[in-house]
């Protein structure tokens, strides 16, 4: 007996879903196993800065977030499970069309929004225990309920008012343009990504933090006179309150063109000596210098825009919807099903992103060393493992799919040379 396209479509995706959650599984076992084994000694090259007692909490905060992120992945698989093969999408999608009897738009923004909010439901206990159980455990938790509902409120009206009217025109391009329509959404949906890029420093980022001129004359001056030789240029320089929600320290660049702007976390400043908040950014620059974010914003395009040409083909397939236990056909449920799948095919691509972006974190750390003091970055940054609890023993092959940044003893063994 022969399997139809949709029930091989549907045994593909199941060991899909298996193999990615053993592969997950596996990676998770061995970091928590490898971070375990060397708890109980400082690497050599860090116990002159680093003391046992802080190597062991950066340890303990990596397994239980390692822990926390295993039990988040079950969650979200199960829910994968009931929305397709369980039949609760397909529930969803007629309880809508049965108060909308044309379907139409109304409709399709219904699904979404009920999704949405599933998500969000089954999603809210990770966060909260996140936040006031293990961020607090760590001490690095400073958000306080009405803090916390505030942000809740903000992100969905924020949701409502920009991601209802994004979404909408989506849906638009995709019935109105025909054969193409990819194409279209794709153009739409760049623009709209970099529109956000630009307004995000003076739009959306005050609604959440504060943000303050530097007033340090002297960090001022010494910033100043980076920028100057390093011929960059940026609209300000802030100072975060990011204390107010987590003790955790980092600094950033956000906006482009004539908008960038370059922010400190408060917590930042007070822990590194000028110098040393001068070659933090100065590795920030090194990212602009070697246009990092322009490469990571093309590499995003091009990835998407294949996506979006995938989606087209498999649009009009009845097999595509039955095969992940749906049996009706839409716009808006091919896009529901496409993004629900999508990442457990796109795991494996995560290696490669990693080495990009560790790649990336190499150049601008050079960058960084040719324009300040190596050792400035080196202590700012065994600083910044310290008081971050960030873990010096990652699995090699953990870091390997799921590190943006190298591992500490790399990165700064790079450094020393230099």
């Amino acid at each position: 007996m022969f399997l139809t396209t949709s029930q091989l479509f549907s045994l593909t995706c199941l060991a899909a879903l298996l193999l990615n959650g053993l592969l997950r599984g596996w990676l998770a076992l061995r970091h928590l196993h490898h971070v375990a084994a060397h708890r109980g000694a400082v690497p050599a090259e860090f116990s002159e800065r680093i003391s046992l007692a802080e190597h062991q909490k950066a340890a303990d905060y990596t397994s239980a977030k390692t822990r926390l992120g295993m039990a988040d992945f079950a969650v979200s698989t199960l829910l994968f499970l009931a929305l397709t093969y369980g039949g609760l999408l397909q529930a969803i999608n007629d309880f809508w069309l049965r108060l909308f009897d044309a379907g139409g738009y109304a409709h399709s923004l219904a699904l979404f929004a009920s999704l949405a909010l599933t998500g969000f439901i089954i999603d809210l206990p990770f966060t909260l225990y996140r936040t006031f159980v293990l961020e607090a455990r760590f001490g690095f938790n400073k958000v306080t309920w009405p803090l916390f509902l505030a942000d809740l409120f903000k992100q969905g009206l924020l949701g409502i008012v920009i991601g209802a009217p994004v979404l909408f025109s989506v849906l638009w391009l995709m019935a109105a343009m025909g054969r193409n329509w990819w194409m279209y959404v794709w153009l739409f949906w760049l623009s709209f990504n970099l529109l956000v890029l630009l307004l995000y420093p003076t739009l959306i980022a005050p609604l959440f933090n504060k943000f303050s001129a530097l007033d340090d004359a002297e960090l001022k001056s010494r910033i100043e006179a980076l920028l100057s030789r390093c011929g960059f240029r940026a609209s300000g320089l802030f100072v975060m309150d990011g204390s107010k929600r987590s003790a955790h320290g980092n600094a950033y660049f956000t906006g482009f063109g004539a908008a960038k702007r370059i922010v400190f976390f408060d917590t930042l400043l007070t822990r590194l000596a000028p110098a040393e908040v001068e070659a933090v950014l100065a590795h920030e620059l090194g990212h602009y210098r070697h246009r990092h974010v322009w490469q990571r914003i093309i590499l995003l395009a091009a990835l998407s825009l294949g996506f979006l040409w995938l989606l087209a083909l498999l649009i009009g397939e009845s097999w595509f919807y039955a095969g992940l236990g749906v049996n009706s056909q839409s716009t808006a449920l091919a896009l529901i099903l496409f993004f629900l799948v999508l990442p457990i095919f796109s795991f494996p691509l995560a290696p490669l992103m990693s080495h990009i972006s560790r790649r990336h974190e190499y150049q601008a750390d050079a960058y960084a060393a040719h324009q300040t003091n190596a050792t400035d970055l080196v202590a700012a940054l065994v600083k910044l493992y310290r008081d971050n609890a960030s873990t010096l023993t990652p699995d090699p092959v953990y870091s390997l799919f799921y590190d943006s940044h190298p591992p500490a003893s790399l990165r700064i063994a790079q450094l020393r040379k230099a």
